[in-house]
């Protein structure tokens, strides 16, 4: 449907045309859009107010413009030619190098003037890629991230140690569980009379045997024996001192070994004679 539309509209309009050049109304050019014509304005005031508008009153170390004419051309590259520099190639390079060497030359003093430095120190190797404030924000990135990795390692160790504990718990219980439950029956069937034997008794008295002998550790007296005679081998001159025993004052006590001048005993004081029992009667009739 969509199609057959599109031919009648086609087929309406050649008949229109037709018609209008049969009239003449249709002349050459009509059926094409004449273009018109470009207009070139220079509006110089509007330009000015412009970059007026636009200007910043900033420092010239901000900016580092520069405007200046090429510099001599000493080796005579450019010579008087009737070819525009524009179509060569190397006059038209040439003349950039001697408007840069010039823009160089003013514009260095310029910088030392100010107090900046233009040549790198002779401790420079290369340029860093990134700012010291930013690698010190992808430092500081990366410790946040190694921290919470740890946290989360050290919190994923412990919930697999909780799961350990608890299944290792869960396992004992069941065996206890399962070890009473065979002493109940063991100990039904004795009382039912389906079984004479004591064995579930001694395995019992054995477990716990076996959990002693485990434990089992010499008395006080006999630790205290092996400290002071050993525990076998030669005794004989076991006691016997050496250099370095000899010199060993550590058990030395001022106050129990002094002695006084001479070799003189401190004479004991006369102590009182009781009196005798007459004179004791005669101090209680007193």
């Amino acid at each position: 449907m969509a199609s057959e539309e599109s031919e009648l509209d086609s087929v309406d309009s050649d008949t229109e045309l037709q018609e209008a050049f049969r009239r003449g109304e249709l002349k050459p050019g009509l059926n094409i859009e004449a273009r018109a014509p470009k207009v070139h304005i220079n509006n110089v005031a509007g330009m000015k107010s412009k970059l007026q508008e636009i200007s910043q009153a900033i420092p010239w170390v901000e900016r580092l413009d520069s405007t200046c004419d090429p510099a001599a051309d000493v080796l005579g590259t450019e010579k008087e030619s009737g070819e525009d520099v524009v179509h060569d190639d190397f006059k038209r390079e040439m003349r950039f190098y001697r408007q840069a060497q010039t823009t160089v030359l003013e514009s260095i003093p310029r910088l030392h003037s100010l107090g900046i430095p233009t040549s790198r120190p002779e401790d420079y190797f290369a340029q860093m890629a990134k700012a010291d404030e930013h690698m010190t924000k992808v430092r500081e990135k990366l410790l946040a991230k190694q921290v919470s990795m740890d946290r989360s390692e050290k919190a994923k160790k412990l919930r697999e140690l909780r799961k350990f504990g608890k299944k290792v718990q869960h396992e004992v219980l069941q065996k206890r569980q399962k070890e009473k439950r065979e002493m109940l029956d063991a100990v039904k069937k004795y009382r039912k009379g389906q079984d004479n034997k004591l064995d579930f008794l001694e395995s019992g008295k054995q477990k716990i045997d076996g959990n002693k002998k485990q434990i089992h550790q010499p008395g006080k007296k006999r630790q205290f024996k092996n400290k002071k005679f050993g525990f076998g081998g030669q005794k004989k001159r076991s006691k016997y001192n050496t250099s370095k025993s000899a010199k060993d004052m550590s058990d030395f006590s001022v106050k129990k070994h002094a002695t006084r001048p001479g070799g003189v005993k401190k004479a004991k004081a006369a102590s009182k004679n009781r009196p005798g029992k007459r004179r004791r009667q005669k101090g209680k009739n007193k």
